[in-house]
């Protein structure tokens, strides 16, 4: 009678048995993202800091270490003011409109009529057309010569050529133009937030509710927004962040005038720091904006975190 050997197992390596262990496997699957943002994130952001707080320009690229003076400095600026002020209200202002732009849209497509899956399709598209080639497209439109709302204005009999707006020469104008236009940019992702958030409240509240008589105002506003304030919380704070760090439409468009009247934090950093060469006082200006995200967001997590309790 023939025996079969048995095969002999082979011995594992040491490093095979590192690996099998699980906490030394997660750390290993995460490790490349954790590099990933300490290299392009974490390292540029430290460089920042140690720039904002030297003597550090373009003509001098000495490191020479001054604290918070060149802080100082700016806080001493009164046009450093306006650009703050003007940040908050190009960030606020376009969050604003584009959140009642996406509702209403969101409600519309929400209904069915000829159409829809066409309109849902397109609506995407201020997302997704290239910044540049859309702000030119809107600098044609608001152009004090040939602009397509001042000629329909006039044609329709509204406003005499005289009395034509100068959209982007007026202060209170050009600030409404870039609000205007970043708005337009974000309002079909906030279409997309109320979108989510509206069809995932149960059709048996809103049922509920109206068999209670609630009209279509109180089902709105007293129940279907209290329900979706979570996900348009998270939206919002998407769209803050990029919004207080963008400076490509204030570029674009105005080139922060007239006289200042839409420069915004960014586009101010990128002028003193990179144009000017003074890149100390570039990267303080930046670092304003800082505190001011990291205050918003966590309010907004903090939020989000109450209402999900």
């Amino acid at each position: 009678m023939a025996v079969i050997a048995e095969p002999i197992a082979k011995p594992v390596s040491r490093f095979q048995l590192f690996l099998d262990r699980r906490e030394v496997l997660e750390m290993f699957l995460v490790a490349p993202a954790i590099i990933y943002v300490l290299l392009l994130v974490g390292l540029p952001l430290l460089l920042a800091v140690y720039y904002s707080l030297s003597t550090y320009t373009v003509y001098d690229p000495s490191w020479r270490f001054v604290g918070l003076r060149n802080f100082w400095d700016i806080l001493q600026n009164p046009t450093f003011t306006q650009t703050l002020l003007n940040t908050f209200i190009f960030t606020f202002g376009s969050q604003l409109l584009g959140l009642v732009l996406g509702k209403f849209g969101a409600f519309l497509l929400l209904r069915p009529f000829p159409g829809r899956k066409i309109v849902r399709a397109l609506i995407v598209l201020p997302f997704v057309i290239p910044v540049a080639l859309a702000t030119i497209a809107w600098r044609w439109l608001f152009d004090s010569l040939y602009s397509v709302f001042n000629w329909t204005l006039i044609a329709l009999g509204i406003l005499e050529r005289a009395d034509a707006p100068n959209w982007l020469g007026t202060p209170w104008l050009a600030m409404l133009c870039v609000i205007i236009i970043n708005a337009w940019r974000f309002f079909p992702f906030a279409i997309v937030i109320f979108l989510a958030g509206i069809t995932a409240v149960p059709q048996d509240v809103i049922d509920a509710a109206t068999v209670d008589g609630a009209g279509f105002w109180r089902r709105n506003y007293q129940i279907i927004l209290p329900m979706i304030l979570p996900i348009m919380a998270i939206g919002l704070i998407f769209g803050i962040v990029f919004t207080f760090t963008d400076l490509s439409i204030v570029f674009l468009l105005t080139q922060g005038g007239p006289v200042g009247a839409t420069s915004v934090l960014a586009f101010a950093g990128f002028k003193t720091g990179i144009e000017s060469g003074d890149v100390a006082h570039g990267a303080a200006m930046s670092l304003f904006m800082l505190p001011v995200l990291l205050i918003v967001v966590v309010f907004m997590l903090r939020f989000i975190r109450r209402r999900e309790i």
